[in-house]
């Protein structure tokens, strides 16, 4: 793989944060909390190979005798969920509502034999080669949670409590946060994409929604008093850079939902809110077709269209931006 690595960022008492060398499709952060009497990974990357550096960084801050045992899911897909397998004997905690989105995405397999077997001629095959084609999930089986809840549960890792916190649909269905108190940390999963002028990140994509859950979500975060918020993707923000994200997810909604009013199709929406041009610095633009794809479904109740799909939309606009405004060559 060309993607390697990942810096390792200490926020003390026994929490640390997996931050991806690079912005992109599929590299999620990950966090690892240590102490005497066990330690606990919070997602996974999204590959056995990643997964397996994950694991090699842990293991350089495991004390003498102490295992990785548990697995927190942020939410069900593969990108923070698939690397699990490289801990066949963890258990695995997710809320009982993520079964719904692990039921919806491909499995690994299918997924490898996707893009692997997808024409490169095509906009799709380009796009799904371009993102996707450093993965490798050709062994990687389906990996199953063992256990599921609702509503709040608190976990104990010695002295430290991991208070876990499942969400109306958002990103996803079946989203949580987890407020470690000790640390003064949330890991938001992807209900947060960070981005700051030092580290742009990339455009959010929000599968389920509405947005008015995710900003909610968001509003969760920010009144657990975390100083430290380690997002699904990006770099770890304060609370002042979680407001930011809040107003971001506040124009995409304003605008989607005028849009929509005007009868503006989603992708043509999609197009009109990129060609805006209000944030710059953010990649993926091409990304909104499915968050104001979701927000749209929302308002008109029209039904979820099958992921495949949704990716076709989303690298047709993306082979289209990079071909110009002229419909020529990319400049």
């Amino acid at each position: 793989m060309s993607i390697t690595g990942g810096d390792v960022a200490d926020l003390g008492r026994g929490l640390y944060a997996w931050l991806p060398p690079k912005r992109g499709w599929g590299l999620a952060n990950c966090g690892l909390l240590v102490s005497p009497r066990g330690a606990l990974w919070i997602d996974t990357p999204y590959d056995p190979v990643l997964g397996g550096q994950f694991l090699a960084e842990s293991e350089k801050r495991l004390p003498d005798g102490v295992t990785i045992d548990r697995v927190i899911v942020t939410h069900a897909n593969g990108d923070h969920f698939w690397g699990a397998g490289v801990l066949p004997d963890a258990e695995i905690i997710a809320t009982r509502e993520a079964r719904e989105h692990i039921h919806y995405e491909p499995t690994p397999k299918q997924q490898h034999a996707l893009v692997a077997g997808s024409d490169p001629a095509t906009p799709l095959g380009a796009y799904l080669n371009r993102h996707f084609g450093d993965f490798d999930w050709s062994g990687t089986e389906p990996v199953q949670p063992t256990t599921y809840f609702t509503g709040e549960l608190e976990l104990t890792l010695g002295e430290y409590a991991v208070q876990l916190s499942a969400l109306p649909p958002a990103h996803t269905t079946g989203d949580l946060i987890v407020h470690l108190p000790a640390q003064r940390a949330v890991f938001s999963g992807d209900i947060i994409f960070s981005s700051t002028a030092e580290q742009p990140g990339d455009h959010p994509i929000h599968w389920a929604g509405p947005l008015s859950n995710v900003i909610a979500a968001c509003e969760q975060v920010l009144a657990t008093g975390a100083e430290v918020i380690v997002p699904g993707h990006g770099p770890v923000l304060d609370p002042a850079g979680v407001r930011e994200h809040i107003g971001y997810l506040s124009y995409v909604r304003e605008r989607a939902h005028a849009l929509h009013a005007a009868g503006v199709p989603a992708i043509e929406a999609a197009r009109r809110v990129i060609g805006e041009g209000r944030y710059p610095a953010l990649g993926l633009a091409e990304r909104l077709v499915v968050t104001i794809g979701s927000e749209y479904r929302h308002l008109d109740g029209s039904e979820l269209p099958g992921v495949l799909q949704v990716m076709s939309d989303v690298a047709a606009l993306a082979h289209e931006s990079e071909r110009g405004p002229s419909g020529g060559e990319p400049e």
